[in-house]
This record gives structure tokens, sequence and C-alpha cells, in this order.
């Protein structure tokens, strides 16, 4: 396991599980992927960033379950659903959302499907 994967858990270890069960279905869906391991954020591109794993906040500190990361992804167009906490548009026709990831059933078909398209979105764009 890389260092700098550890130090970026060291704030909240129960959550490495989390992210290596994100990283595995990935990695099986999506299929080839750069990760960038960073101080306050891991990244994954294709040709582009596509999305990142973060501790932003995106619920008051009292909401946060005990472990988590904030997913966060980008599309050509703003996803309507209660799962994500936060969308906003920050260049025309690129929306950035984020949502929680608590638990390993988070990880499911619809995540998968719009992290899909934000790695087509990201390889084109």
């Amino acid at each position: 396991m890389d260092a700098d994967l550890l130090l970026f858990f060291d704030r909240m270890p129960d959550a490495l599980p989390l992210y290596e069960a994100l990283l595995r279905r990935m990695q099986a869906e999506i299929g080839e992927i750069q990760i960038k391991v960073q101080k306050t954020q891991i990244s994954f591109y294709r040709r582009r960033m596509f999305g990142c794993v973060s501790f932003a906040r995106v619920r008051r500190r009292a909401d946060c379950p005990q472990r988590w990361f904030t997913l966060t992804f980008g599309l050509d167009r703003r996803v309507e659903s209660p799962r994500i906490e936060a969308a906003a548009e920050p260049y025309p026709n690129r929306w950035t959302h984020h949502l929680l990831i608590s638990g390993e059933e988070d990880i499911d078909g619809e995540l998968m499907s719009w992290l899909r398209q934000a790695a087509d979105f990201a390889a084109v764009k």
C-alpha cells in the first residue's frame, strides 16, 4: 500500500476500506484510470480529472456518519437525486456534484453509472 494513501486516510482510517471498495469497482467497470494521491484529495483521471475523493464537508458536522468521504464527479448536466449533497456549474455545461459515501451499499449501480459517464465526459471534453 502506498505511503501517501495511508497518510491521506490517517485522519479517518475506517474510511480506507470504503475507498478500496470504490477503487476496485471503478477499475472493474471503468477500466484504466490514473490516480493521483494528494494531501487533500485523491483524484481520478481519464485524460482529464473526472472525480475525486476528499474529506470536504458537504453536511453539517453533526449529520456526518462515523466513517465517510466525499466523492466528487463532473458531468455535462446536473444530476437530480437526493443522494447529491451539492451541485454547482463552475463553467457552462460542466456540473460538479458532491455526495457522501459512508458504506459499501453507497457504491451501487447508480453511482457507478454516474462515474462511468463522468469518466467518458472527461475523456472527450
